[in-house]
């Protein structure tokens, strides 16, 4: 198959099976518990009538692997296997094959391949990309301006290079949709700012950012903006404002890589022990690259019908979740926002109770940041942005998400609340 991808490494993409494409319907895969999930001693759900279907309704930057994606992957696991830095035929093999997925990464993109770096995962792309732009503009500045409702990868970056410069984090708070000012996002970046970090739009709440207005006010600064595409590459368009932008492949529907796009005319310097490649030590998986740029492009053929799809059920979720639920509240912008994220609190309620009985259910949600879920902390984005943050539950759905499953989950939450209510004693 990839005999004709060695020749031409530009099309490689369109010689795999089911890309670009819409790929086929896929099955939402099956969630099981954390063993080290505290239950609240709430009713369980009746088990007397057979056992429904699982549906995981939360799958923010883990998706489940894209058909055409995963067609790929198998291929190159035969013809890319071997190390692309190897003069050998099956080394240069794999190396086509490893350019080829950067040019196609860099198409869907909207950038050059020479501006495209591959790194293993998204977290690991948001750090090296903080690192070496803070770096790379020592001289012009230690301080950071970032918004207050960033991942916690990147305020984590943010708080590393600071401490280690003698900079400090200037954190822009936002407003009740979860938004940044752009006029006060631009004059934090005040005198001795080294560098500035917005996300496109919010993975947790959905909300979209004034990105193309904030890049525009840094440029008369020289600030570069770094640009956080997690939650939106593949989903709505990026466009091509920023300076240093880092997505997520995992988030698509590829497997787990970080993909930074540099544009020229920025500094970075890394801070990591020197290695053959600059900015992702020992290299990535060839595999993993190819089926990542084969999910984006699958995604982006796709998007259309599956931004009409998800945003007339995230509507449908956000009108039944007010009206049907007792003492709730939806976060973010209702209509500027991505069209598959929606978040809601429920008051006198645990999140992680109403997970695990939602789980239970059938059903596979989020609750607290969508970065630091592990941890079961109350969100701060929530919090920065002045709403209810008890009782969270946080959905992202899929591209293919069945509509009555939605709507099963819908019917189901009520008395799941109600549940835990009354467990709670509340």
């Amino acid at each position: 198959m990839f005999d004709d991808v060695v020749s031409a490494p530009s099309h490689l993409v369109h010689v795999l099976p089911g890309a670009p494409g819409r790929a086929e319907p896929r099955r939402a895969t099956p969630g099981g518990h954390d063993a080290s999930v505290r239950r609240v001693n709430s009713p369980a759900p009746d088990t007397s009538a057979a056992p429904r279907p699982r549906t995981v309704l939360d799958v923010a930057g883990h998706a489940p692997l894209r058909p055409a994606a995963r067609a790929a992957l198998l291929e190159a696991l035969d013809q890319g296997w071997a190390d692309p830095r190897r003069l050998f035929a099956e080394g240069r093999r794999a190396r086509l094959l490893l350019d080829g997925a950067r040019e196609a990464l860099a198409a869907s993109l909207g950038a050059r391949t020479d501006e495209v770096d591959l790194v293993g995962t998204h977290t690991l792309a948001l750090h090296n990309a903080v690192r070496s732009v803070a770096r790379g503009r020592r001289r012009a500045g230690a301080d950071v301006v970032i918004g207050a409702v960033e991942r916690a990868a990147l305020h984590h970056a943010a708080a590393f290079v600071t401490a280690g410069a003698g900079g400090e984090v200037r954190t822009v708070g936002v407003d009740a949709d979860g938004r940044v000012d752009p006029d006060a996002f631009v004059a934090a970046a005040a005198a001795g700012t080294g560098l500035a970090v917005l996300q496109h739009a919010n993975g947790e709440v959905g909300t979209r950012q004034p990105v193309d207005e904030v890049h525009t006010g840094l440029r008369a600064t020289g600030v570069p903006l770094v640009v956080d595409l997690g939650a939106s590459a593949g989903h709505v368009d990026v466009g091509r404002s920023g300076d240093v932008l880092v997505a997520d492949a995992g988030d698509w529907g590829g497997p787990a890589l970080g993909v930074v796009v540099t544009r020229a005319g920025v500094r970075r310097s890394p801070d990591w022990p020197q290695d053959e490649d600059r900015w992702s030590p020992g290299g990535v998986h060839v595999p993993t690259a190819l089926a990542a740029a084969v999910a984006l492009q699958d995604a982006l053929a796709d998007r259309d019908r599956a931004d009409t799809h998800r945003r007339a059920l995230v509507d449908e979720i956000r009108r039944r979740v007010v009206a049907e639920v007792p003492d709730v509240q939806v976060a973010g912008d209702p209509d500027d926002r991505l069209p598959h994220v929606v978040t809601f609190s429920c008051l006198y309620v645990d999140g992680e109770a109403v997970v695990d009985r939602l789980d239970r259910a059938g059903f596979g949600v989020g609750s607290g940041s969508a970065c630091t879920s592990s941890t079961l902390e109350p969100s701060h984005v929530l919090a920065a942005m002045g709403v209810l943050t008890q009782g969270n539950v946080r959905l992202s759905l899929p591209p293919d998400v069945d509509p009555a499953a939605v709507r099963r989950f819908c019917d189901d939450l009520p008395g799941a609340v109600a549940d835990v209510r009354a467990a709670l004693g509340a």
